[in-house]
């Protein structure tokens, strides 16, 4: 197919350059039509500043920053009459998302499109599209246009994702000739790692709208909710070689998707089609990007009320120009005028269906507040750890979701998300309670779900997130309609005022006491480690609690009880006076059972050889949440290790190569701590000093072989494929890597790779035959999981090395995961 259609000559465009003579075009503006070169963000900021203070039917909002301290903006464009009325527009919509019966809709009140391009920032075409999709929306160059706005508040945000894209747009803009070369073998089809596509923590930010992990997502999800439009449009590219993707969604779709948004989803592709039918332009729908995973840009909003969507052009690394495999030049122009045809041609089908799409969202949030769909209608949340129900509350919080907490004791039947059986549980003080009788019903139970219901397994993404899991946390789903009588968690006891003593101690049991420990570490403090319980004063510390003696600390920070007591009432924590060494029960302190801990040096491997993703988490996991410091170190630093300088090394999730074992032994042996993530095992399995050995699957006998048939291919495929499932696995409690989290931790398993108990190490995370608790299994790997070892220490020489087959800091929500790593980072192994 030849793409011949030219910036100038866009489907739609009929009346592009009779505008207002004050509002410049982007071309007019930028010096060079859009599509002849990459646009970096400063400038389009300008743009939109520009188009918005010269004309009557745009408003501009910034609404943050970036880690790297880009601007980031929305545009609100309709016509002048709903501009100058704007606030009270908004102030309407949300009441038709309270699920009050009583609100009316105005006969005047227009529907909310959202448009947000460009979350991965090599995926760079539809920033430039925004600006041309703003100028002619402002034009008054065509009535059509300028009829759609009559009902039609669009919302543009031009680029969700500016630290990446700049990224790409700098080091393609630095790299490209006068001439743009479109062979795909050309350095410019080429990025190097750890490419555009994530933000400046390399993160995924289409994976991160319930989360939030990022900036960028929770500045953005804060002003969302502030609209609640009717329909979210996420645009996105694919791989060059791919004809353009628009709604109808593939399968699985959620079972809570109602039929009207599907029926929606169906009306716009339709208009999309007839579009792009005319030009000869090639489509597909109902394949591959399915409306499951709830963290998405299309699924968010559909969990919301909306018509969320997604929308793909071919063209990742396609820079200004490039051969596809069909043998035709796709050029950034054709890209930009396919995402221009979608933007326009969805804001036409929402302004002739708009009183339909308003009647259709109030009438959504109605129903969640009288019947909520699904099986539970409530949840409890037991409070076995208080940080990690805090963050879940925040977190809750953060989507519009309500909850409260604790009751009268009262006994319920519940589902055991655990056991998964019904049993009774009794509610008490702290524990959460989510009523799903609430205006956001949808998104609470697609959260909370025990089990999502999945009709096609082959999915885009992971199939179990429930929180109660992710958090570690015991919960029950409840068929009945209850509430708490407290809207906050009771306060923390945090046994009385810090003064002068002997000695500190700090039970070690959550997340907020491994943030302490490593701002004690990070300020040089000696810390001690409790190797097994002990009481004093009347008050029992569990193995693993933390002990900070003055006389060997003072020197470091003169005046310690002061600055003891500030970090107490900074971290919200309970640390206790101690005045003697003597205890009542357990070692004393003057015994050996109270070692130094050493402080850990921390170095994270970066590189080609490393999933950007991967490394990111671990990244932003030190610099952000634990504010530890940590030196990134690449492959032509190994060989100059220095244990006195570095004692911890972290490998993420990659493709290592096999010098790597031999090149770290000395290193460990002398006292170093490893750390693989997934992956980076691959590289170790058979090396000499190394127990870990991969549980290979069982051997097929000859008479069990079955002749395969072309046509079950992909099936084939599915019966060992693990996209994302949530097992529980047994914890060597005693194990200083288990502190804080008792006998068991529930993680999210994303690989078929299971590992044969070590002979000469410790098993701290092991699967069993009932381990499997939620998600897509293949068939042929469900006995496989029904033991080994997935997390395990294998002592080395002075040093040791912690083996993770599963990933504790996936997506940074999974929370339970952040207190095992800090465990193996800090604790003894």
């Amino acid at each position: 197919m030849k793409y011949k259609l030219s910036i100038c000559l866009f489907v739609l465009m009929g009346g592009l350059f009779s505008s207002y003579a004050q509002v410049l075009s982007p071309e007019k503006f930028l010096g060079y039509p859009l599509g002849s070169k990459f646009t970096p963000h400063y400038q389009v900021i300008n743009y939109f500043k520009h188009v918005s203070t010269q004309s009557n039917q745009a408003k501009l909002v910034s609404y943050g920053k970036t880690y790297e301290g880009r601007e980031l903006v929305y545009a609100i464009v309709s016509d002048e009459q709903n501009i100058n009325n704007i606030g009270a527009i908004q102030t309407q919509n949300l009441a038709l998302a309270s699920g009050k019966k009583e609100v009316t809709i105005a006969n005047n009140q227009p529907s909310i499109v959202w448009f947000s391009y460009n979350v991965h920032g090599n995926e760079s075409n539809s920033t430039e599209t925004s600006m041309q999709v703003l100028y002619d929306l402002v034009s008054n160059g065509r009535p059509n246009i300028n009829s759609w706005l009559k009902n039609t508040v669009v919302i543009i945000d031009p680029c969700l994702n500016p630290d990446g894209r700049d990224r790409y747009v700098n080091y393609y803009n630095s790299i490209v000739g006068r001439i743009p070369n479109a062979d795909p073998m050309a350095r410019e089809h080429s990025e190097p790692w750890p490419s555009g596509r994530p933000n400046h923590y390399y993160f995924d930010l289409n994976r991160d709208w319930v989360w939030q992990s990022q900036t960028e997502s929770e500045q953005r999800i804060k002003v969302y909710r502030e609209w609640m439009p009717q329909v979210h449009v996420d645009f996105h590219e694919q791989s060059y070689n791919d004809p353009y993707y628009f709604a109808p969604a593939a399968e699985p779709v959620h079972e809570l998707v109602t039929p009207w948004q599907k029926e929606f989803q169906v009306k716009i592709g339709k208009n999309n089609a007839k579009y792009f039918d005319a030009q000869g332009w090639q489509y597909f729908t109902k394949e591959r990007f399915d409306l499951l995973y709830p963290s998405y840009g299309d699924t968010y909003p559909m969990y919301n009320g909306a018509i969320g969507m997604t929308y793909e052009q071919g063209g990742i690394r396609a820079g200004l120009a490039v051969i596809t495999n069909s043998g035709d030049t796709l050029k950034l122009s054709d890209r930009i005028a396919h995402h221009y045809t979608t933007s326009m041609s969805t804001i036409e089908v929402a302004s002739l269906n708009s009183k339909e799409l308003l009647k259709q969202f109030k009438s959504y949030f109605e129903r969640n507040l009288i019947s909520p769909s699904g099986t539970y209608k409530s949840f409890i949340v037991k409070a076995d750890d208080s940080p990690r129900m805090q963050a879940l509350a925040d977190l809750l919080s953060k989507n519009g979701i309500q909850y409260s907490f604790g009751g009268n004791n009262k006994i319920f039947n519940g589902y055991n998300y655990d056991s998964q059986k019904l049993e009774r549980v009794k509610l008490e003080r702290n524990d959460m309670v989510v009523n799903l009788f609430q205006p956001q019903a949808v998104l609470a139970n697609v959260l909370f779900e025990p089990n999502t219901k999945v009709t096609d397994s082959n999915t885009y993404d992971i199939t179990a997130w429930a929180l109660p899991f992710a958090y570690g946390l015991k919960a029950f789903g409840i068929t009945e309609k209850i509430s708490g009588e407290y809207s906050e968690l009771a306060p923390i006891n945090l046994g009385g005022t810090v003064e002068d003593g002997l000695a500190w101690a700090l039970p070690y049991q959550g997340m907020t006491d491994a943030k302490v420990l490593s701002i004690l570490q990070a300020n040089g403090l000696r810390v001690r480690y409790a190797q097994k319980a002990f009481k004093v004063d009347g008050q029992l510390f569990p193995a693993g609690s933390l002990v900070i003696f003055k006389n060997e600390n003072e020197r470091i920070i003169p005046n310690l009880h002061v600055w003891i007591k500030n970090l107490q009432a900074k971290e919200n924590i309970n640390i206790k006076t101690i005045q003697t060494g003597l205890m009542e029960e357990g070692r004393d302190f003057g015994s050996g059972a109270y070692p130094i801990m050493n402080k850990a040096k921390v170095a994270i491997y970066s590189g080609d050889e490393v999933s950007s993703l991967a490394f990111g988490e671990v990244w932003h996991f030190f610099d952000q949440i634990l504010g530890y410091p940590s030196t990134i170190i690449r492959s032509n630093n190994l060989g100059s290790l220095n244990i006195n300088a570095i004692n911890t090394l972290i490998l993420p999730d990659g493709n290592y190569n096999d010098r790597m074992a031999d090149q770290l032994s000395s290193w460990i042996n002398a006292g170093g701590k490893l750390i693989l993530l997934e992956d980076a095992i691959a590289a170790f399995v058979g090396k000499k000093g190394y127990d870990i050995k991969r549980k290979e699957p069982p051997k097929v006998e000859k008479e069990d072989l079955k002749p395969r048939v072309y046509a079950d291919r992909f099936k084939d495929n599915l019966e060992e494929a693990i996209p994302g499932a949530i097992y529980k696995l047994n914890l060597d409690a005693t194990h200083p890597m288990s502190a804080g989290l008792g006998n068991f931790y529930y993680t999210l398993k994303t690989d078929d790779r299971v590992y044969e108990p070590l002979a000469n190490g410790w098993n701290i995370g092991i699967l069993g035959i009932d381990s499997y608790k939620s998600g897509v299994v293949g068939n042929k790997l469900k006995k496989r999981f029904e033991s080994g070892t997935l997390i395990a220490a294998q002592p080395m020489g002075r040093g040791s090395v912690i083996y993770f087959g599963v990933n504790p800091l996936f997506r940074s929500f999974w929370e339970s995961g952040k207190q095992l790593f800090s465990n193996a980072v800090f604790m003894p192994n």
